[in-house]
Parts: structure tokens; sequence; C-alpha cells
């Protein structure tokens, strides 16, 4: 069982406004913790650049040319009320989207069992032509698709644990039956999307909890919505957005999760990659603000990874 890790120094210049919670303490407070001599076996590797054509997997041209025109040539500037842009977004964007391509070769072509992309900006609220909630472009859509058009994969199931609703992943994917979309998250929130009546072509599966839900609560969605969903899609590939601001320190919500909870879902995952998807599994870090919180709760998730 190798589990390779893809980060990148650009990710750091990903520059947002100060006090912003989307901000590059969060991979430094990562980075340290896999620091640690438990990790000495993790595949440490640089994150590429992608091809940019394949952004337009998941978002029409004239979308990504406006993208590329609002990044500035200094300071930063807006998209919206919550996502910022710097002079080096663009780059740290088609990295991450980089890095999530080649996590996919990776576990195609055997070079890993499991990938962990460690990387800003996030991506999951990024729709088809709207950039928000801090994301730009959505890296897991992207991801997905690189894996049906490159490796011929015929299902792909999303896994989503951000405290948030993924509705950009959720509208990208809303009428294909190819995707599987499966999402547990606070409700109400940001973005204010996520209703269990929310279906697509009956393949998006949202399993809202309420404000100060716990572990029992977390894991009955788990066992009751999102694994039965895979088992019956029985995907070639899984995918989670892995946001870690479900946890009980973050700021952002009231969902009171700790790191057990992240080992134990991502172990779940685990064993359905096992029975369905020849162990293929991405994890894409999408949110998690507080420091510590992040940091136990990614190094809780990698362990599981790197265990098997």
């Amino acid at each position: 069982m190798t589990t390779r890790l893809y980060t990148h120094p650009v990710f750091l210049e990903h520059l947002t406004p100060p006090g912003h919670p989307e901000r590059p303490d969060r991979l430094r407070a990562i980075e340290r913790v896999l620091d640690d001599d438990s990790f000495s076996a993790l595949d440490r590797v640089k994150a590429p650049e992608a091809d940019e054509a394949t952004i337009l997997y998941a978002h029409p041209q004239d979308f990504v040319a406006r993208v590329r025109a609002a990044i500035p040539e200094s300071g930063i500037v807006s998209i919206d009320a919550d996502t910022s842009a710097s002079p080096k977004s663009w780059q740290a964007a088609v990295t991450a989207i980089g890095a999530a391509n080649a996590a996919v070769d990776d576990v195609f072509d055997g070079r890993a069992s499991n990938v962990f992309v460690a990387a800003r900006p996030p991506g999951h609220h990024a729709e088809k032509t709207t950039a928000m909630g801090f994301c730009l472009f959505n890296t897991a859509a992207i991801a997905a698709r690189y894996a049906q058009k490159k490796h011929q994969a015929e299902r792909v199931a999303i896994v989503d644990w951000d405290v948030h609703h993924g509705n950009g992943t959720q509208d990208i994917f809303w009428d294909d039956p190819s995707v599987l979309y499966c999402s547990t998250h606070q409700m109400p929130l940001y973005p204010g999307t996520g209703a269990k009546s929310e279906t697509g072509a009956g393949n998006i599966v949202n399993a809202p909890l309420a404000p100060r839900t716990g572990s029992e609560l977390f894991r009955d969605a788990f066992l009751s919505r999102v694994l039965p969903s895979i088992d019956a899609f029985a995907p070639d590939l899984i995918i989670i957005s892995a946001g870690f601001d479900a946890h009980h320190r973050d700021p952002l919500a009231e969902i009171n999760l700790t790191e057990d909870d992240f080992d134990w879902a991502t172990g779940q995952l685990m064993e359905r990659a096992g029975r369905h998807s020849g162990n293929r599994l991405v994890s894409l870090l999408e949110g998690g603000y507080d420091l510590q919180g992040l940091a136990f709760s990614v190094a809780a998730h990698v362990g599981r990874l790197m265990k098997g």
C-alpha cells in the first residue's frame, strides 16, 4: 500500500486578505504535522501544473477566460465577497488541478494505491460558470472527468465531507448519472444548497446535518446514506472532497467531529475502494480553518490512508 502526497510551494502564494480564513498558514500547519517521523514512508511528489485544456472538462471557455482576466498583476482583488485572487492564484489553481489529475494517473497506473493532494485554493464551491466560496475552479469535478476521458472510468464517485455543501460539484454533475456525488454537511449553512430533496438524475445524495451534530449522527449518515449509495453505484474511482471544517474546533461551522471521525470515514471509503475500485482513491483538500483541528484531522486521514 503506497500513499502519495502532492503539494507545491506555489500554493502558499495564493494570497487572501488579512484575517481571511482560507490562508497560506493552513498548508504550513499540514506540512508541519506531516513532517513527523510517523509519516516518513509517505511518497512526497511536487505537484505538476495541469494541461489547461483539462479545465474545460468542467467549465466553459468563456468562464475560464474571465477568471484568468481577473488575476491581478499586483495586490489582491475580490472575485466575490468571499473569494480573492492574487498574482500567483492562476498558477496555484492550475497546479492544484495538475496534482489532482496526476493523482488520478497514479492510482490507475499503479504508482500509488491512494493519494492525498494538499493544495489551495479549494474547489468544491466552484460551479460551471461561477467562482465562489474561496474556489476558482472545481478541482474534484475536473479530476473526475479526467478519469473518464483519460482512463475510461465509467463511474466515478465523489464523497464530500466538508462542512459546507459542495454546490459547485452538484451543479456540474446534476444531470450526469456517470458521477455519483455524496455530501455530508451542516444545514442551514453557506451556500444554502444540499437538501435531501436535491437528487439530480438520481446521482446526488445529500445527507444534511443539523448544527451541533456530533460523531454519532455523522457516522449514521455515512452508514445509512453514503456507503449504501457507493455500494449500489460500484465506482471505478473514489474521489474525496476532504474538508476538515466539520471538526469541533473550526470557527466557520457548528459540527462537532473529532479527528477520529475522519480516520473512521477514511477507512470506510478505503474499504469501498477495495471492494469496487481496485483500491483507487484520491483525496483532495477542501476546507478546514482552525489550524490545530486541520493538522490533527489531516494527520488522522493520511495516517489511515497509509495503513491500508
